[in-house]
This record gives structure tokens, sequence and C-alpha cells, in this order.
């Protein structure tokens, strides 16, 4: 059971809806009990990093993540979600993120427009199984202002350009992120959400 978890920060019903049309069984839910009993977790989010971490700790989330991201569990983090795994935010400095991944989130350049939101070509590394079948340099869709860069490019899943050269998607072990929303992508963004259910298939966390 994929746990897609409801903490308040936008409408996370979206991604709900698109793993339930490719067939996984998902609950939407920020109750901690039930996530605890859920296999694998996704963070979505959209907003504010000191509200959302204000959130996930009030709720008692935020120790409960950082002791699954130990245990191995796979986490996906979208859009906020990936930020949140960064050690803070220019966004809110008074506030620690997850530090799954180390690095600061910052704001793009006052060069371009932001929100960086619509349609953006992402490149990827052809080598890991969450783009598998995803041709290099597609579309997909953004809306942030914020980007996370992580300590070492050896994280980089996939990149994007907008402004600078910033991380679409990353990996940590057991711990990705995508900075885009795999949910309102179209066909390569469902491809995503399908990738990483496979991959959990064949890790042996859960079966459908």
């Amino acid at each position: 059971m994929i746990a897609i978890i409801d903490y308040g920060m936008g409408n996370v019903q979206s991604v709900a809806n698109a793993f339930a049309r490719l067939g996984f069984k998902t609950v939407l839910t920020g109750d901690l009990k039930t996530i605890k009993n859920c296999t694998t977790l996704v963070l979505p989010g959209v907003g504010a990093f000191g509200r959302a971490i204000k959130e996930l700790r009030e709720k008692g989330l935020l120790e409960h993540l950082r002791e699954r991201e130990q245990e191995g569990t796979y986490i996906l983090g979208i859009c906020l979600g990936l930020q949140l795994f960064f050690d803070s935010s220019q966004e809110d400095p008074g506030w620690g993120g997850l530090s799954f991944f180390s690095g600061q989130v910052v704001r793009f350049p006052t060069s371009v427009k932001v929100p960086h939101m619509g349609w953006n070509r992402v490149y990827h590394n052809n080598d890991n199984p969450l783009f598998e079948g995803i041709p290099c340099g597609c579309h997909f869709y953004f809306a942030h202002s914020f980007y996370g860069f992580p300590g070492g490019e050896e994280l980089f899943l996939a990149r994007c350009r907008y402004g600078v050269e910033f991380p679409a998607a990353l990996r940590k072990k057991n711990v990705y992120g995508l900075q885009f929303h795999p949910e309102k992508s179209g066909e390569w963004g469902l491809r995503v959400l399908q990738n990483f259910g496979r991959m959990i298939i064949d890790a042996g966390n859960t079966s459908y």
C-alpha cells in the first residue's frame, strides 16, 4: 500500500488519482497510524517550506519520515515534497528540513520570471529505472519558485534549465524526489509514476 501523505499543503488528491489510474493501491491520509502500516510513502506538496515542516511536525510525521528513511522505505517527494528533503530553504531560514539530501533550497535568480510555471524539457541520465521508456528531453510540468541543489551531483537523475540548470529529479538510495509534477505531466508523468511503482514491486517492498 502506497501512502499519499496529506498534511494540508496543496491538492494531493491528483497524485492519489494518478497512482490509482495506474492500478496501484493507495491511501490518501495524514493519519500517523495508517501511514505506519504502509510500505511506501509519497510526499507531495505546494506552498511554503516553513509551514510544511510545521504541519509535518504537528502531525508527528517529521520524525516518522526520518525513521522510515533510515529503515530503507521507498519515499518519493514531489515539488515541495522534494524541497523538504533538504537541510534548509532560503524561503524560511529558521526551519530545518528532513536532511535526506545535504544542501539548501534556493530561489531562482532575478533574471527569470518566478514562479517557474509551465512545461519545460527534462534531460535524464538514461541509467535509472525511474525514467525507463521516457525519451530524454521530453516536457514535464513545473510550478515552483525555489529549487534544491544537493551537495553532490551524483544524486542527479534528471536536469532542467530555467535561467540556471537545476535538478529535476534526485535520488539517494531509497529516497527519490521530483521537482516537476508527474500527475500533471501527461503521458510521461504517468510513466514516471508507473516506473516508481514497478521499482517498489521489483524491490519486494509490496505486492499488487
